[in-house]
């Protein structure tokens, strides 16, 4: 049985800055999947969390409510 955190414990995870692998469904509908990214920025009116993927030091955005995995453990709202 795959274990499940609230939203709200992601916002957590995500503020205390350490590298985390996530799922999350972009624009068109595809799915990604991030591995070992840092994230940075938070910006609570738009939702939006920003990442820097260690791998190709490229930064990313992502909105929070569209990432449903991290360090695979589902996420539900």
């Amino acid at each position: 049985m795959a274990q499940s955190i609230h939203i709200s414990t992601l916002r957590k995870m995500l503020k205390a800055g350490d590298p985390v692998d996530i799922k999350l469904w972009v624009k068109s509908g595809e799915i990604q999947e991030w591995r070992n990214c840092i994230p940075l920025r938070y910006n609570f009116y738009k939702g939006t969390q920003q990442f820097k993927l260690l791998n190709s030091t490229q930064i990313r955005q992502a909105r929070i409510c569209c990432i449903f995995s991290v360090n695979n453990l589902e996420v539900f709202l």
